[in-house]
């Protein structure tokens, strides 16, 4: 059974390099995570304070917060992207992350050569990849353009070769942050289709989204942060009305 278990999680990012100023009055609200700083001078960005979270199967969270609250770190800590500075995560089940899906795609190398080490990076074995191999293709409406640089590609198609490669497979657990632009008209259709299954066969949805419509649709349970700490957690939609209103 598909499970996140979250306990006493931080993250931190301290930059050794940057010794700054600290300002004597800061505004009561701020964009980003809160910061201390050494004696020195050296900021340490708190990106996640103190986060447990059980999340179980059936459930489909919505994150919310403003922009620098945590919402795209945390999505990061659970795919493993991020190390705890304290606290731990265990997961149950195969994990797909609609982060940044152009992750690990190189410009010089060719879509069927990118295709093959992003698929491996994912996990997925040689012969599996074969396999999916023309499906992929067909998917992404590439063609020929499969075996020339990617550098050669449009961002159009730069897209249909990133997302095609990032949902090779079906998920237990899928994270998605904010929802995919498309602006090729043509794919669109393909791409809502495709996310809509994935999403309906999954076990475990993190949503992050500033779009109400889009979290009303498709969670069930919704987790506001800020500055890197829930404030609140609750299967109610009242917490959509507190959020939005403010």
């Amino acid at each position: 059974m598909s499970r996140i278990e979250i306990k006493n999680l931080d993250i931190e990012f301290t930059l050794f390099s940057h010794n700054v100023r600290r300002r004597k009055q800061t505004s009561e609200h701020h964009a980003g995570a809160r910061i201390e700083y050494s004696r020195r001078g050296t900021p340490t960005i708190k990106a996640l304070t103190d986060i447990s979270l059980s999340i179980s199967a059936g459930d489909r969270v919505g994150l919310l917060g403003n922009n620098g609250s945590g919402k795209s770190t945390l999505l990061r800590a659970i795919a493993g992207i991020y190390t705890p500075v304290r606290g731990n995560i265990v997961t149950d089940g195969y994990i797909g992350t609609l982060i940044d899906i152009y992750l690990g795609i190189e410009d010089y190398a060719t879509g069927r050569d990118n295709y093959f080490v992003r698929g491996a990076m994912l996990g997925f074995s040689r012969l599996q990849l074969q396999q999916a191999f023309e499906d992929v293709v067909a998917f992404s409406g590439l063609d020929e353009y499969i075996d020339l640089p990617v550098e050669t590609y449009s961002a159009g198609m730069r897209f249909r070769l990133a997302f095609a490669i990032a949902t090779l497979g079906q998920p237990d657990i899928l994270l998605l942050d904010e929802w995919l632009s498309v602006s090729d008209e043509e794919f669109k259709i393909q791409v809502g289709k495709r996310l809509d299954e994935i999403i309906e066969q999954s076990d475990i949805l993190i949503h992050a989204n500033h779009s109400r419509e889009i979290l009303e649709r498709s969670c069930n349970r919704f987790i506001v942060l800020d500055e890197g700490a829930i404030i609140a957690d609750s299967r109610s939609r009242d917490v959509l009305d507190e959020y939005f209103q403010t």
